[in-house]
């Protein structure tokens, strides 16, 4: 497969942090708080709903977010919340241990008065066991570790790339379950590929006692997206017989499988408020390249929010257009141009 070269692309610090699904702040109108420093992956894994890492087709730009500037995002996020117990997740649409400053900004997140939870979804590759120390002295609570497989041979094909290490992965997961930080296993269940690895991940988080304080797993089901990776002859399954496999797996190994929110300790909460409604007219200035190819960023004349503007190749740089507001669920807008 051809790479496609990409822009980093180093957030400004005068462009808002909430509107962008690719990096910011998002908001979801619960005590959970999505944090997304960065957008890169190292890994190309061939179930990606993002299209991440070196063999991405659609992304045009990777995204890098200033410390200080994120920090200041997620406070003003964060006056909007009633709840007295927060949690700030970090999931980036890649893998957040490439943000060179990912300890700190742990560490920053943990003097926020009301941020009790600190959590970080990464497929391991990059930890080492002096990384799990720092992230455990700066206060990291949980890691969402997804481990996909534990047949080495499959383990690489999944993840898309022969560089990746499973031995290495396991390591750190036990790692992982040996400190402070609690461990939750996150396999994405591809139907036909990895049907008879998922039993067999069951039982290593037990063996290895994940799930300290939360649920030790969190199997994700395979779900297809527009510009995401589907694997050759993949057929996603229904979500009624999604639920039925996990409470078979239940009932075998003792253990919670369907989770809900509330065991997390996740409850509805304050929204930030929309600063635009679907098909409303709003004047923009174009700033910068859009996550995936066709598209650029623009912000609100008021400079609220930050804007993905589609079919837009040809819109120039520090132009200003009107463009009506396609989507913006969850404080998340796209445009296009009119």
């Amino acid at each position: 497969m051809t790479l496609r070269q990409r822009t980093l692309v180093e957030v400004p610090i005068n462009w808002p942090l909430i509107g962008c699904i690719a990096f910011g702040v998002i908001d979801r109108g619960t005590n959970l708080i999505q944090v997304r420093p960065s957008s890169s992956c190292t890994l190309s894994c061939i179930f990606c709903s993002t299209d991440a890492g070196p063999s991405s087709r659609n992304r045009q730009a990777e995204y890098l977010v200033d410390l200080d500037h994120l920090i200041e995002w997620v406070k003003a996020v964060i006056k909007f919340k009633r709840s007295k117990s927060l949690e700030a997740h970090i999931d980036t649409v890649g893998d957040p241990l490439l943000y060179p400053k990912i300890v700190d900004l742990v560490h920053r997140l943990s003097e926020l008065p009301r941020v009790k939870i600190i959590s970080m979804q990464t497929h391991g590759y990059l930890l080492s066991y002096k990384l799990i120390s720092d992230l455990e002295a700066a206060g990291l609570s949980r890691i969402n570790l997804s481990i996909d497989s534990l047949n080495p041979r499959l383990a690489k094909k999944l993840a898309g790339t022969q560089h990746y290490d499973l031995s290495h992965v396991l390591n750190m997961a036990e790692a992982i379950s040996n400190s402070k930080i609690d461990l939750l296993i996150a396999p994405v269940w591809v139907p036909g590929l990895n049907d008879q690895e998922i039993p067999r991940i069951v039982e290593y988080a037990l063996k290895i006692k994940a799930g300290k304080y939360w649920p030790p797993l969190g199997i994700q089901k395979f779900v297809s997206h527009k510009y995401g990776r589907k694997p050759k002859g993949v057929k996603p399954i229904t979500w009624f017989k999604f639920y039925k496999e996990l409470r078979k797996l239940e009932d075998k190994f003792k253990v919670k499988l369907v989770l809900k929110p509330e065991d997390f300790g996740i409850v509805k909460d304050l929204k930030v408020p929309l600063s635009f409604k679907k098909g409303e007219k709003v004047r923009v200035q174009v700033v910068g390249l859009g996550w995936l190819r066709g598209e650029k960023l623009a912000v609100d004349l008021h400079q609220e929010r930050i804007i993905t503007l589609i079919n837009a190749s040809n819109i120039e740089l520090g132009s200003i257009v009107h463009a009506r507001i396609l989507a913006c669920k969850d404080n998340i807008y796209v445009a296009e141009p009119v």
